[in-house]
């Protein structure tokens, strides 16, 4: 992060002056209303907004609390201290780390040298940024949105200790500066460089930690992100030889956690990319066809229509008079 961005993130705000003069506890008002331990939407976005972002107070303790947004927490400098779900987590310095609408957080009190930047994100405001991952139908994409909404028993946080890649970093740096320095008619542009993101997150699971009680979120999350990346000729037994797991196990714990199994995810991948290339490119349908990993074109014919009710040439006409 530049120094002159990081400059301003530094500045002492008022609310951190009246905690530096004595006052003990966070002024709930700002967060929330006084009934409730949770966070509001409302009081921390401009109507309208979609996504904001502020400097994490520093210096006091904030109590359990959830949230009726997503928050993204990034790292500037130095780490602070959460306990999400009961689970201590530490963030470091150019880590992330996604809370869903269900999980409970409470957080230590950060030094003068801890700078944080919150994320204040509506669920909406990803759509857009998600649905680069693939131009329909993407599991990846689907499942990183239920853990963030903390739906369908998904993890409560994705904490991504990405402090050593680069690309992630001059992504978030540029989403900080854009909503820092309020730049106008941006919507577009933060959905499109959040896309960006989790793109590049996507390619960092290695690198990821969830709850404990959720853990196998990330062998999902794995086995996706294989499956987006290798779905032309990857192979069962070499996901489970990367990931060091009985290839037997692996076969059954996928088929427990996504209600699908390995072949019929690969499969369902091979054919959301066949439909984006009969209606993207000028591949003929033989080409489409090896191009996501089918050499027999009366096979790919059959479960093409199978799918989609009608033969790949027929989806590229149809497509074409849409467009």
């Amino acid at each position: 992060m530049t120094e002159e961005l990081l400059k301003e993130l530094r500045k002492i705000t008022p609310e951190e002056e009246k905690l530096l003069s004595g006052k003990s506890e966070i002024e709930k008002t700002i967060y929330m209303s006084s009934e409730t331990d949770i966070v509001d939407a409302d009081r921390l976005l401009d109507a309208g907004k979609m996504i904001e972002i502020r400097t994490h107070t520093r210096f006091v303790h904030f109590p359990k609390h959830m949230h009726n947004y997503i928050e993204v927490i990034y790292m500037c400098s130095g780490s602070t201290r959460h306990v999400i779900n009961g689970e201590d987590v530490t963030l470091k310095q150019g880590e992330l780390l996604f809370l869903s609408q269900t999980a409970t957080q409470e957080i230590y009190p950060a030094g003068e040298g801890d700078i944080a930047v919150n994320f204040i994100i509506l669920p909406e405001f990803f759509e857009y940024g998600l649905n680069m991952m693939e131009p329909e139908e993407n599991q990846l994409r689907s499942f990183v949105i239920d853990c963030l909404r903390g739906e369908k028993e998904a993890a409560g946080y994705l904490h991504f200790k990405v402090a050593d890649v680069l690309p992630v970093q001059n992504l978030v740096e540029n989403l900080i500066w854009t909503l820092w320095h309020k730049q106008p008619n941006k919507r577009r542009t933060n959905q499109a460089t959040m896309g960006l993101l989790f793109l590049q997150l996507m390619n960092c699971t290695d690198k990821l930690a969830t709850d404990h009680k959720a853990g196998l979120q990330k062998l999902v999350i794995s086995v996706l992100s294989y499956i987006e990346n290798h779905y032309k000729d990857g192979e069962l037994t070499e996901l489970a030889g990367n990931l060091h797991y009985d290839v037997c196990w692996l076969s059954r714990e996928i088929k427990n956690r996504t209600g699908k199994t390995y072949t019929e995810l690969i499969q369902a991948k091979r054919l959301n990319q066949a439909a984006y290339l009969l209606s993207a490119t000028g591949l003929s349908v033989a080409e489409v066809s090896e191009a996501v990993g089918y050499d027999n074109i009366s096979y790919f014919h059959k479960i093409f229509q199978k799918k989609y009710g009608m033969t790949p040439r027929r989806y590229r006409l149809g497509e074409k008079m849409k467009n």
